[in-house]
């Protein structure tokens, strides 16, 4: 199977992920109703039939990973998405949620994550050592390595400082997984730099002496990697408010959308609602946008921020439906715009933990 472009050269192991295999679950009723069986029972904890707030929190915590979030707790923004997945299965008041509601719910969530991998698949990376092994050894490595040196500031660093710093400035594309991972620090990494010796060489470290040293514990590295492979999630995104103008474009089906991000948040009693709810409607519409979750991506939530600036939208103003859907068109139209002026390139690379169960994940793993 073909794979990102960037990803073409490597020699290692690939899976894509692009979302056909959920859509094939949710499309086969037989199946998708054993997999809905087979989760609602791992959760209901109590055995009452139903799924209480609590019981529930281990779905929206998957729910929330595949989604690109950090954990629950690291940021209001990635918090306020949690507790809308909770409501999207309780209804924002609801205590106690039904197998019939968990599994409409868990299929409108699953569509739409099938549907942003076919738009942006991941690629997963088995790293043996033998991308690496070819990189340190080939002709491309004394200018690579030369340029990353120069982009380390660390005058009055030792060798082994220099060499971790570097190791961190490698990437998948030369057959290195993110070092930044605690796991890989601690079982390649370390590790290789205790069975090679480094040479400190006194300092300040030299571009010569760092070459060479750096590649004795980059084939150390190697052959760590060689004796335990490290399984990589890689995904790219390039936002460039191109999704956003083919919804613009299109008026039935941007009101369509709008109506739908709309329904649930609640009126006053002369029908107005609160520009409060801007962010719930934007989020609401961020797939049909081509945008990620608020608080997924760092650069695109300022980008977000700087439209929201434009129009006011946090002064907790009553307005209409239609004025409403008119400030979220304005701050579409605004995001797209500093988007094609400046488009932001995502690249992500996740560790992938073998056993992939964890206690608290029950939601997204095959059924036994």
């Amino acid at each position: 199977m073909e794979t990102a472009e960037s990803t073409s050269s490597m020699k290692q192991q690939q899976q894509v992920l692009d979302g056909s295999n959920i859509m094939k679950l949710v499309g086969n009723e037989e199946v998708f109703s054993s997999f809905v069986d087979h989760k609602f029972q791992e959760l209901d904890r109590d055995r009452d039939g139903q799924l209480s707030v609590k019981e529930l929190q281990p779905a929206v915590a998957d729910i929330g990973a595949a989604l690109g979030l950090p954990a629950q707790g690291s940021s209001p923004d990635s918090d306020y998405i949690y507790s809308e997945v909770l409501n999207e299965f309780t209804h924002g008041k609801q205590e106690k949620v039904s197998k019939i509601e968990f599994r409409e719910v868990l299929s409108d969530i699953l569509l739409g994550m099938a549907a942003g991998l076919n738009r942006d698949p991941i690629v997963i990376l088995r790293m043996d050592g033998e991308d690496l092994g070819e990189f340190i050894n080939g002709p491309n490595y004394e200018p690579e390595m030369a340029s990353i040196f120069s982009q380390i500031e660390s005058p009055d660093g030792s060798m082994r400082d220099f060499i971790i710093k570097a190791l961190d400035k490698l990437t998948v594309e030369h057959g290195m997984p993110p070092s930044s991972d605690s796991w890989v620090m601690s079982n390649i990494v370390e590790p290789a730099i205790q069975s090679c010796a480094i040479d400190e060489h006194g300092k300040p470290v030299s571009q010569e002496t760092f070459l060479v040293e750096f590649k004795k514990i980059a084939d150390c590295v190697a052959q760590r990697l060689k004796e335990q492979p490290v399984i990589v999630a890689h995904s790219e995104n390039t936002f460039d408010g191109s999704g956003i103008k083919r919804l613009l474009s299109n008026k039935f089906e941007l009101d369509k959308t709008m109506t739908a991000a709309l329904e649930n948040v609640p009126k006053d009693r002369n029908g107005k609602l609160s520009k409060d709810y801007l962010r719930v409607a934007l989020d609401a519409v961020a797939a049909s946008a081509g945008l990620p979750p608020i608080g997924a991506v760092a650069q695109m939530d300022v980008v977000v921020s700087e439209a929201f600036k434009m129009v006011n939208a946090d002064d907790g103003k009553l307005v209409k439906e239609d004025e409403l859907k008119k400030l979220l068109t304005e701050i579409l139209g605004s995001i797209m715009l500093q988007l094609e002026g400046n488009p932001i390139a995502i690249s992500s690379n996740s560790v992938v933990h073998e056993p992939l169960a964890a206690p608290s994940s029950t939601l997204l793993q095959p059924s036994s």
